[in-house]
């Protein structure tokens, strides 16, 4: 099977790097793409565009988006014919919503602040990405990603997802038990209210292709087998 594989925020292709590898070494096609984030004229529709020049038309693959990647990974699924459509910690959109939308309209600071106080964290502290991303990462990794730190613009943010419905493909949740971004019991909710379905929840926090490579390769390798 074909996968393409959509990051989030930074737009950098390598941080699918190890689950792509996982991919091919169980005999899957797999491609990530890196994105115009630091260009700051490139909204949905450009990522969308760059998305979609990765990959050849009709090769039904499984199009995945990591965070804001969900946004692109929806919008790239009609024309691509994809197989299922797969959102991992997903900004799961609404039809008409935009990204910067997205955050007051799902309720996530709130969500975000209340899981903190839960944990012992402080809410109101000054924003540590090593204590809400990189907490389950390794040591060695985080180091990595440090050569990947690309700024996101504000591009996207004020582009709307311009499909007027969800594409007609099984579409499918992924969670990360310990996400401190978008919180277990938060994506539970929105992957209900908005999709109406169960998703899948393994360990790991919100970069999962970085810290948890085999657990989430070996869960997408299990949706090449169903629907």
């Amino acid at each position: 099977m074909n996968f393409l594989l959509i990051p989030g925020a930074g737009g950098e292709a390598w941080v699918w790097s190890r689950v792509e590898s996982e991919l091919i070494a169980r005999g899957h096609a797999a491609v990530s793409i890196d994105l115009p984030a630091d260009d700051q004229s490139s909204g949905i529709e450009e990522y969308a565009e760059r998305a979609l020049s990765a990959v050849d038309v009709g090769t039904n693959p499984l199009v995945v988006g990591l965070s804001l990647g969900s946004f692109t990974a929806a919008l790239v699924c009609p024309e691509i014919e994809a197989t299922s459509l797969i959102f991992v910690n997903g900004m799961v959109p609404l039809p008409g919503e935009t990204p910067g939308e997205w955050w007051e309209s799902t309720g996530q600071a709130t969500a975000k602040a209340a899981n903190d106080v839960r944990d012992g964290r402080d809410p109101e502290g000054p924003f540590d990405p090593m204590t809400t991303f990189f907490h389950d990462v390794s040591a060695e990794v985080a180091v990595e990603a440090e050569y990947h730190n690309r700024m996101q613009s504000s591009g996207p943010f004020t582009s709307s997802w311009t499909l007027p419905r969800w594409p007609d493909v099984p579409i499918h949740v992924v969670i990360g038990r310990d996400d401190r971004f978008f919180p277990l019991e938060f994506q539970k909710r929105l992957a209900e209210e908005r999709l109406g379905i169960e998703p899948r929840v393994i360990d790991g926090g919100h970069l999962l292709p970085l810290g948890h490579p085999l657990e989430l390769a070996t869960l997408l390798d299990s949706y090449t087998r169903s629907p």
